[in-house]
């Protein structure tokens, strides 16, 4: 897992937020902190198109402590280098010729972001740590609007050319471009076993199982929201989760509302779990065709409800659990895998019948007849112990090793199992998840979020049942 370095939730990068290009200017600017709820704007992205750039935190190896101060000054360098670009975009618009914004805004932003995490690297390498390599790949920030303008002007036209489809009777197809491609998927059947053995339990084993059984989300509780990553933003994700645990979760939640929260959950489970929705792009257009976080996004069609929703917490293999705290965070998997290089995917598909000898990371499975698509997310089983959350969600959390064992200073506690199944898709290519524009709808994009709001008595009681050896829930 790309270990990032730890810093408190209110220090994040900038997020600027931009209206797309309009013919002969540029459109309104809409600034947004990506901080939490406490000090960020509650503004609702509506915006068609982001100044994008590369996250320099997500990318960074664990930073040492001595580093920690400077690289944390140069973080928020970066966050307010964006936000006065977006500043000067607003103030600008209508300005200069076609190359105004990439020679006025973009070209010095990527000047400044380059001198920027040239200094982080360089006081990472002071303290006599590897210098990290291909941060100043990171430099170029893109105006979406240029490119993505246009495709989504093209998959506008798709969608109206969809609909005039259905009226005739046939199924829409996804719009061009927008992923996924046939290579996305392979025939399960004809994929060679690839299920490692799992570690040999040791003597200190916690080999208990507990289940919290919290619905499949038939009341249709959907938003592009997502608290852990983005909030106080609306339409944080740009694309569309399916929500169970704690009822009414969006970018605006806090600690203290999740704790009040009614839930889906039947032992009294506050926690929020949430996931990219499945939708089936060959049938009948979803309400949310033309919306953010849907259609608007080129997440089309019919959003699935899964047949089964399982949320299980294993043990470890070599040691006892401990509790979770409270509130804690864990998000798995990267919903920008395809772009970020792989190294924080943690997606896992198959059918039913198959699961034990095949889990796919990168491809969709065709299933055969009578077996359903398989979903499965295994969280992070070790936590540093001491935060709830970090700078880029990630290093307060880890992954055990091949033989089960958490890195140093890390304490194993009970493993979020998450496995959705759904029916109706044998033999289907005309599936996928929802995803962020650019990543295309990538089976590798898929992820999962948590945030632990059980009561300390049910963590307690997932503990001991897990630790002892037993099956409860």
């Amino acid at each position: 897992m790309n270990q990032g370095h730890r810093r408190n939730r209110k220090r994040r990068n900038a997020i600027v937020l931009v209206a797309g290009l309009a013919a002969g200017g540029v459109g309104l600017a809409l600034v947004t902190m990506q901080a939490n709820a406490t000090d960020a704007p509650r503004a609702t992205t509506r915006a068609a198109s982001p100044i994008s750039c590369p996250s320099v935190a997500d990318r960074l190896p664990d930073v040492p402590q001595q580093a920690r101060a400077e690289v944390d000054r140069n973080l928020e360098l970066l966050r307010s280098q964006i936000a006065e670009a977006g500043n000067r975009l607003a103030t600008t618009r209508g300005q200069g010729g076609p190359d105004f914004v990439q020679n006025a805004i973009l070209g010095p932003l990527k000047d400044k972001r380059t001198a920027t995490v040239d200094r982080i690297a360089l006081a990472i390498s002071r303290t006599g740590a590897p210098r990290p390599q291909g941060l100043s790949g990171l430099a170029a920030c893109t105006l979406a609007g240029g490119r993505g303008q246009q495709g989504r002007g093209q998959q506008g036209q798709g969608q109206q050319g969809q609909q005039g489809q259905q009226g005739q009777g046939a199924s829409p197809s996804p719009a061009a471009g927008n992923g996924p491609v046939p290579e996305d998927f392979v025939d399960i059947t004809k994929v060679a076993p690839n299920v490692p053995a799992r570690p040999r339990s040791g003597r200190n084993a916690s080999k208990g199982v507990f289940k919290t059984r919290c619905g499949v989300n038939a009341e249709g509780r959907h938003n592009s929201d997502n608290v852990i990553v983005a909030p106080g933003v609306g339409n944080g994700a740009h694309h569309t989760h399916d929500y169970v645990g704690a009822i009414g979760v969006d970018a605006f939640t806090t600690d203290d509302t999740l704790a009040a929260a009614d839930t889906t959950c039947t032992n009294g489970d506050r926690s929020t779990y949430y996931w990219p929705v499945l939708r089936d792009r060959g049938g009948v257009e979803q309400a949310d065709a033309g919306k953010p976080g849907g259609g608007a996004e080129g997440n089309i069609g019919k959003i699935l409800t899964p047949t089964s929703a399982s949320l299980t917490f294993v043990g470890s293999p070599t040691t006892k659990v401990v509790a979770m705290p409270r509130f804690l965070r864990i998000i798995t998997g990267d919903a920008k895998a395809n772009a970020n290089g792989g190294a924080n995917a943690n997606a896992a598909w198959s059918c039913t019948g198959f699961e034990n000898r095949v889990q796919l990371k990168d491809k969709y499975p065709i299933c055969p007849a009578g077996s359903e698509v398989v979903r499965t997310e295994r969280f992070q089983s070790c936590w540093d112990g001491r935060n709830t959350d970090s700078a880029n969600h990630r290093s307060h959390v880890a992954f055990a090793d091949a033989r089960g064992r958490c890195p140093a200073g890390f304490k194993a506690v009970p493993q979020l199992v998450q496995r959705l199944t759904y029916s109706g898709l044998a033999g289907s290519t005309a599936f996928a998840v929802d995803s962020f524009p650019e990543s295309l709808h990538k089976p590798i994009t898929d992820h999962g979020d948590f945030i632990n709001a059980m009561p300390e008595r049910l963590m307690k009681q997932a503990v001991s049942c897990i630790n002892s050896g037993r099956r409860c829930g």
